[in-house]
């Protein structure tokens, strides 16, 4: 896995935490027990930190960036989905961005928030705990149907075995 020191900084990452082989890790860049960090994702903590807190995945292709204050900090138990941008925002314990959304410097996700798929959630905006944001730009749109919750509350343990699955049986091919 590529993991970069900068400036003497040089990510830290448990060791039942697992990262994708193709995954860039740079600078002050936490990732703590069961999280993981997915193919082709980038994690740069060039002005900032990032911490991806227990449990937490940060799938395939999204690219976090530290932008000093407030810390990039993906909670416990969160899912970035595929492709997102995360961009010095808390993202809340169990909270779900969706593939392809973004969201922005300062910005606050809940706790067992939902960020729907392609979103942007602009600079400071606060998605209280347990809601569904959703749109260009991002605008509260109600509590989360059951559907939505569901995917809430699965999305941790799946990614966590998933994760345990690839750190087991994924090799080089040739």
């Amino acid at each position: 896995m590529p993991l970069f020191s900068l400036d003497g900084l040089a990510p830290t990452v448990s060791p039942t935490a697992w990262i994708a082989p193709t995954a860039t890790l740079v600078g002050d860049v936490r990732v703590e027990d069961e999280a993981s960090v997915w193919y082709g994702a980038v994690l740069r903590a060039d002005f900032g930190p990032i911490i991806v807190r227990r449990g937490a995945n940060v799938q395939d292709g999204s690219v976090l960036h530290g932008d000093g204050d407030p810390a990039c900090d993906v909670g416990e138990g969160a899912t970035i989905g595929h492709l997102c941008v995360v961009h010095s925002a808390r993202i809340g314990t169990e909270a779900l961005i969706g593939n392809g959304a973004t969201v922005l410097d300062g910005a606050v996700i809940g706790s067992r928030a939902l960020v729907a798929a392609g979103a942007t959630v602009p600079p400071g905006m606060v998605i209280p705990d347990g809601m569904l944001a959703a749109g260009v730009p991002a605008r509260v749109v109600g509590e989360l149907t059951s559907g939505a919750k569901a995917w809430v509350e699965t999305n941790p343990a799946t990614y966590r075995a998933l994760a345990r699955r690839h750190a087991a049986g994924v090799r080089p091919v040739g």
